[in-house]
């Protein structure tokens, strides 16, 4: 690969570089997440849910990508995992800063503890890898949110 394709990959895969910050970059990548949902909350829920399939899509391709120029099985420094993590977190969810906080509160949560079976899909190796887990993490988050939306 080539350096400018080098330096796509890792813009993407790291999140608009927000993982390269020292510490936490999970949580600022997590955050860069919060900037592009804001960015597309207004979406029908199909298009919004094109950009979910895109990001993830993309995001594994990028992901596997990052992982052989890093030289690291699932850096830390990928963040794109918790942007479609975060992204699938907030679909169908209330468009409320209560709703938007409380995602990224439960989404850490859930990234971080790994609770069954999500621990379980840190096993697969490359992009999917690393996507599968933030993935799981944002379906949780997401039936989270969805009860309590049907609740208050």
């Amino acid at each position: 690969m080539d350096k400018i394709n080098d330096r796509i990959v890792l813009f993407i895969a790291q999140g608009a570089y927000s993982g390269r910050v020292p510490f936490a970059p999970g949580t600022a990548g997590t955050a860069a997440a919060v900037l592009l949902y804001l960015l597309l909350k207004a979406l029908n829920p199909g298009a919004y849910l094109g950009v979910c399939v895109l990001v993830t899509v993309l995001g594994t391709w990028m992901a596997g990508e990052a992982e052989l120029l890093l030289r690291k099985k699932d850096s830390p420094s990928i963040v794109i995992d918790e942007i479609a993590g975060f992204l699938v977190a907030m679909f169908l969810v209330p468009a409320s800063w209560e709703y938007i906080v409380a995602a990224f509160l439960l989404f850490r949560f859930f990234d971080i503890v790994k609770p069954w079976p999500i621990n379980g899909l840190q096993k697969v190796s490359g992009g999917a890898g690393v996507m599968l887990d933030d993935l799981g993490a944002g379906i949780f988050t997401n039936i989270v949110l969805q009860i309590a939306a049907r609740n208050l």
